[in-house]
């Protein structure tokens, strides 16, 4: 069965209406997952085959069956684990599919709604085909529904209430898949009572910072400009000052982040715990711990993570924390599928050393956020059960990399350096990027007449405050419009003579999204007066081909998991890369995940925007030569913005690759990767040096870059 789908490309910004198949979002989901992740995760696999073995006996040793309620199969692993361990039975539910992205704010809120409702039958499927291809159909009963719509009785889907509860509900935030409701529902209608539980216990550490460089992703900072009339600084709108945040934790690799780039002020802190062989709650809870600064300073950045005992002695243990914070470095596991958390205070609060103070974990059924007191909840009354919700915009508007992407004091000198090099003092100058600066900059530096269009009405409003607070209100007119509809009128009349953009839009996914600016470019050629000025002036596309430290993980087949053979997830995560946008690049922030250069970076296309967009294609065909040894995972792409000839943004490599090939990338910006299939089997053989060949096009109808790589020694990739 075909369906018909709606999708705003990004590039073109047209909507398009396309047949797919009737699981395509489906694929999607299979073919981003983090299941091979997960199955490659040994420490976490081990951990809770320890744990099972443990529960399992324990069941025994009461003289009772081992009946298990498996709550989130996903592949069958654990309920496999469970029979092998001395089961009896095992009822394995499969019900949404995990959360496969890092999702921040309201789409974080979207999957969550969705988790609550969909069941995902391809996956129970697998689940079924896995548990019968390893010999355990009768043992183990999948049952595709939602487990709050399991049913228990003669005629349900479980004669009886199970003795063990195993789970794997988890995300970095511990509750934002649904952990809390699902093990409430699970206790009241799915277990026996003093029942066992696989994890038994989780617990939530916190520990209070210091960090410009992690506040700088949640406030906007004074900018400055050097002008001729002096020092111009950009201020934030108080709105933004007093702006609790946005209501979304920050999910990342805090292995990558330096101990440089923060100050602790406290040790770190066990906020809560939760036993999940008992009766859990999902209603809102808040668990304050009073500590004693260890620096004087402040108080912005609360850093998060968790672990799970598989035991009720607390024996066997698997924990997120960050290096700094391990006991044991042996001992620590990469895995992307659960990482570590960042929040953000309400507001920036001082404190003084050794002056105690109180740190509050607020939680409802799927959020977690922190606020600083000076006395303990219990002891003052004061309970905020609301989590913290935006109000200025921004926060809804930027993520997490853009806010520090526009502090990013460096970055703002590049753009007003060329700016000065291009500007007259009769410069009408029209911007289009999203929620952007560079207006301001513009009349700073003394552009006659300055205009930004905003398309959306949240946008629009946002730089309204920005430029009131800067008392800017009427020497920038904002356009609230899509600039393809712009007419004569928008502009007064007047011919632009230097069209403007970073370019940065919010709908860019893939670093040649922001293509979209030259189809701007072209709507607006009849706007542009004679002689006109674009900048950037033109824009590349760049690939390196890399070796990956541990991204190749999540893409790579597992084959056998711990002695069990699940090929078939393999194969099937394999089919849904068969579909059209599961075999193109990927986005990943690669400042998080270390890889070594193999080659030197290469250009490989240019798009020149002082013409309009071509109706042709821009086709370029080549070779990568690698001069380093190592496997080749995969080619990591991004755009160059020349913005004058002299003057050059990189949305990807920084600098000149180390000797032994170590990358510095954009922190700031997601590169594209594209994944040598081949190669991320670790039982390929290894080669020596090889070339890789290339074939990239842009294709101006669509505004999609498409593109195939091929290793030299015949190692296709396959896709």
């Amino acid at each position: 069965m075909k369906i018909f789908c709606g999708r705003a490309n990004p590039t073109t910004g047209s909507v398009e209406w396309l047949e797919e198949d009737e699981h395509y979002d489906y694929h999607q989901e299979i073919a981003r997952s983090s299941y091979a992740d997960m199955l490659h995760d040994k420490d976490r696999n081990i951990k809770y085959y320890q744990g099972i073995r443990a529960a399992v006996s324990r069941v025994k040793d009461r003289g009772q069956k081992a009946l298990v309620l498996d709550v989130g199969t996903g592949t069958g692993l654990l309920s496999m684990m469970a029979v092998t361990a001395g089961a009896d039975f095992c009822y394995a539910v499969e019900s949404s599919p995990e959360d496969i992205f890092k999702e921040e704010g309201t789409e974080r809120e979207k999957h969550r709604c969705e988790r609550e409702t969909l069941v995902f039958k391809p996956m129970a499927d697998a689940a079924v085909k896995i548990v019968e291809k390893n010999g355990f159909s009768d043992k183990i009963k999948v049952i595709n529904k939602h487990s709050t719509e399991v049913t228990v009785g003669p005629d349900g889907d479980m004669p009886c209430r199970a003795n063990i509860l195993i789970t794997e509900l988890f995300d970095t935030e511990l509750i934002g898949e649904g952990a809390l409701p699902s093990y409430e529902h699970a206790h009241r209608h799915l277990m026996q009572e003093d029942c066992e539980a696989v994890p038994h216990r989780a617990t939530v550490y916190a520990q209070l910072v210091e960090s410009r460089r992690m506040w700088s992703w949640n406030k906007l900072f004074p900018i400055r400009v050097q002008t001729s009339l002096g020092e111009q600084v950009i201020v934030p709108p108080s709105e933004l000052e007093r702006c609790p945040g946005a209501p979304s934790v920050y999910d990342i690799q805090l292995n990558q982040v330096s101990p440089t780039d923060f100050t602790a002020l406290s040790n770190v802190l066990p906020m809560f715990s939760v036993d999940f062989s008992k009766q859990v709650s999902s209603s809102a809870a808040c668990y304050g711990r009073q500590f004693e600064p260890l620096a004087s300073g402040q108080a912005q950045v609360v850093l998060s993570w968790w672990d799970i005992e598989m035991d009720p002695e607390g024996k066997i243990k698997c924990t997120m924390a960050p290096f700094w914070a391990h006991t044991d470095l042996q001992e620590l596991q990469w895995r992307d599928h659960w990482m570590q958390c960042v929040y953000f205070l309400p507001q920036e609060e001082p404190v003084v050393q050794g002056s105690a103070l109180c740190l509050v974990a607020h939680h409802d059924d799927y959020c977690v956020w922190y606020s600083l007191q000076r006395t303990s909840p219990q002891k003052n009354g004061r309970i905020h059960p609301a989590r913290p919700v935006c109000d200025c915009q921004a926060h809804l508007l930027w993520n997490r990399p853009r806010f520090g992407e526009i502090n990013d004091q460096h970055r703002t000198d590049q753009y007003a350096q060329a700016l000065r090099t291009v500007l007259k003092p009769d410069s009408v100058c029209l911007c289009v990027s999203d929620g952007s600066l560079l207006s301001m900059l513009a009349h700073y530096l003394g552009a006659e007449q300055v205009l930004t269009i905003e398309s959306s009405a949240a946008s629009h409003r946002l730089m309204k405050k920005i430029f009131k607070a800067n008392h800017l209100e009427d020497k920038i007119n904002v356009i609230e419009k899509r600039p393809e509809l712009l007419t004569s009128a928008d502009l007064e009349g007047k011919k632009v003579s230097l069209l403007l953009g970073e370019p940065f839009f919010t709908t860019s996914l893939l670093p040649w999204h922001n293509l979209y600016f030259w189809y701007v470019r072209t709507a607006l050629d009849q706007h542009l007066g004679p002689g006109a000025v674009v900048m950037p002036q033109a824009a590349s596309l760049h690939a390196v081909v890399v070796e990956f430290r541990d991204l190749w993980r999540i893409r790579s087949p597992c084959g056998d998991c711990e002695g069990f053979d699940v090929h078939i997830m393999d194969d099937m995560i394999k089919h849904a890369l068969d579909f059209r946008e599961s075999k193109e690049a990927e986005p990943h922030p690669l400042w998080e995940y270390p890889c070594r250069s193999l080659s030197e970076p290469q250009q490989i296309l240019t798009f020149d925007f002082q013409q309009p967009v071509p109706p042709q294609s821009v086709r370029a065909e080549g070779s990568i030569e690698l001069r380093r040894p190592g496997r080749s995972h995969g080619a990591v792409l991004w755009m160059e913005y020349h913005l004058t000839p002299d003057s050059t943004i990189s949305t990807g490599l920084l600098k000149p690759a180390e000797d032994k090939g170590y990358c510095c990338w954009n922190p700031h910006c997601k590169q594209a990767v594209y994944f040598f299939s081949t190669m991320l089997d670790p039982r390929a053989p290894l080669g020596g040096p090889q070339t890789v060949s290339y074939t990239v096009e842009f294709q101006p109808l669509t505004g999609d870059v498409t593109m195939d790589f091929t290793l030299s020694d015949t190692l296709s990739d396959g896709r």
